[in-house]
């Protein structure tokens, strides 16, 4: 028996037998010529809707972020250049159907990726749009997951995030794949989800189907062993949770949820987030041609605010902030009404917060969001927070807080997300009310490395021997929050970990924001520790040499503690 070690994605420990994901039908043969261009052209249209419907049949059974990943695979499908540019492929290239599909979606699958960033990542999904059409155009078993109907770990070279979104927690196990990073889409709805995930698994392929394994999501190890094991529960554990964040001797610390719009937050205050600490309000613009009219955009932020507007369900009367991050444009996030064109390095360019301080439409933009935001909490009487992404300096964090205050906003904060602002932490955090370390971007502007980059994702584990120096810096910027006043979370995946947690809250983070579905798991780690062992804790993660031996060290500290 042999054990396979990979990227942690999802933290959690499952066993159960292999099923191999359908691979994609690969690159269909260059020809011969239609002999009828035009009976040949007109079988895209069709196939193209068989494929659509599915993705939509599927959407219509989830919600949150696994809808809008679907919706968006739906709109990529349909897309009316990908079906001219096939079409005119049959009609004046003599290729066939399935050949010209596969060359239009692979033309701008290229293009996308190399644009890099979020983009980037979107080609993974034209591709396997490309590979669902081509496979139904030949007469194949649709690629991917097909309809589970037994538990099982899903083993596969990458998963599209179309087919994630689709999975059920209970019949879907654990997720094990050769490719891919911790801040994929597919990793991230995984986290979502509640399913265990280990990505960038080399060997993962050459696992047998039918054989036995355990995965386990948070240290990245992948065991072959005899038969399927029964493990401890951890979801029993987690519901012990009592939904309130805080270490076993009372040291508060509020779970909060990263959500992107209204179903997303009545999920997470289902699962008892003690409000938001990332609400993502670009998800409103992305797919928009010219910024959407200020109603749309006050229906969206009154929704969200409206799920945390009054206490809890369970009672307790604490207020459940929204914390609110204004647009954050630029780089991986292009806009056409706000974008500027021609940068060499769009991801060190104009993005985030930048793109309200240069000259042209931006700083309308930021104001009108300002403002609908203030509106839509005066509309629902929930508790409103805005931070800005992409603060580098206290001159930036000075010139933002005073524009929410222009608009009546009385909390305003920053994302901390480049270095420099982790440096100068004493002087940013003077300036605003409150602060959250986007660990993601952290990460990926300290190793220069593209966090949606597969052959660099696994310098954004974040147990990696950079990231444990980076760690420090964190201690930095918890010190410097207890000497201004201004409390410091934490809104980047790490927080979903449930064995990090506690090594951030031992770093002096007040707040940790997670996807949903870890919420109950973080909250059950952190009340099985004290706020000494998270220091003792965190102390160790940043002494180790290595990421495995991070790992190990903070598991054998938690040990002995227990």
């Amino acid at each position: 028996m042999r054990t396979l070690s990979g990227i942690p994605a999802s933290p959690g420990r499952a066993s159960g037998r292999v099923v191999r994901v359908a691979d994609a039908p690969g690159e269909p043969p260059a020809g011969p010529a239609p002999t009828d261009p035009a009976a040949e052209a007109d079988r895209i249209a069709p196939a193209v809707g068989v494929v659509a419907a599915r993705l939509e049949a599927r959407a219509a059974t989830v919600s949150g972020d696994a809808r809008d990943v679907l919706e968006a695979t739906v709109a990529m499908v349909t897309d009316p250049a990908l079906l001219d540019n096939a079409r005119d492929l049959v009609t004046g290239g003599g290729r066939t159907a399935a050949r010209a599909v596969y060359e239009a979606a692979g033309a701008f699958a290229d293009l996308l990726t190399g644009m890099g960033g979020y983009m980037a990542e979107r080609a993974r999904d034209i591709h396997d749009v490309r590979d669902r059409i081509v496979a139904e155009l030949l007469g194949l078993p649709a690629p991917g997951v097909a309809d589970l109907d037994a538990p099982c770990v899903l083993v596969a070279a990458d998963l599209a995030p179309a087919d994630t979104a689709g999975l059920r927690p209970g019949i879907a196990l654990a997720l094990v794949t050769e490719q891919g990073g911790p801040t994929s889409h597919t990793a991230i709805l995984a986290r979502s989800l509640g399913i265990p995930a280990v990505v960038g698994c080399a060997g993962a392929t050459s696992l047998v189907e039918g054989s036995a394994v355990v995965v386990d999501g948070a240290t990245g190890a992948v065991e072959e062993v005899a038969e399927v094991l029964v493990l401890t529960d951890g979801a029993a554990v987690a519901a012990e949770w009592d939904g309130v964040g805080r270490t076993s001797d009372g040291h508060v610390v509020p779970l909060l949820a990263n959500v992107g719009d209204t179903p997303g937050a009545e999920k997470a205050a289902g699962l008892r987030a003690q409000g938001v600490g990332l609400f993502r309000t670009e998800l409103t613009f992305l797919s928009a041609a010219e910024e959407p009219p200020v109603a749309t955009q006050q229906a969206v932020y009154a929704g969200v605010l409206s799920a945390f507007s009054g206490p809890p369900a369970g009672g307790g009367g604490t207020t459940r902030p929204v914390t609110a991050r204004t647009l954050d444009a630029g780089a991986d996030k292009p806009l056409p009404f706000l974008t500027l064109d021609g940068e060499p390095n769009p991801a060190l360019g104009v993005r985030g917060l930048r793109v309200a301080r240069v000259p042209g439409p931006g700083s309308d933009v930021l104001d009108r969001q300002l403002a609908t935001l203030a509106a839509a909490a005066a509309e629902t009487g929930a508790e409103l927070k805005v931070m800005a992404p992409m603060v580098a300096t206290a001159e930036e964090a000075r010139w933002f807080v005073q524009r929410c205050r222009a608009h009546g906003i009385r909390s305003a904060g920053v994302m901390i997300e480049v270095p420099a602002a982790v440096l100068t932490a004493h002087e940013v955090l003077a300036e605003v009310d409150f602060a959250s370390v986007g660990t993601n971007d952290l990460a990926q502007y300290l190793f220069a490395a593209d966090r949606q980059s597969g052959p660099v994702a696994a310098l954004n584990d974040p147990w990696q021997p950079a990231l444990l120096r980076l760690l420090r810096l964190l201690r930095l910027l918890g010190e410097a929050s207890a000497a201004t006043g201004t409390p410091v979370g934490v809104c980047g995946e790490a927080a979903a970990d449930p064995t990090l947690a506690p090594v951030l809250v031992g770093l002096g983070m007040a707040t940790l924001s997670m996807g949903a579905g870890a919420l109950a798991g973080v909250g059950a780690s952190l009340a099985a520790a004290t706020l000494e062992d998270c220091r003792e804790r965190a102390t160790a993660a940043c002494a180790a040499p290595d990421p495995m031996a991070a790992r190990r060290a903070v598991a054998e500290l938690a040990a002995k503690q227990s």
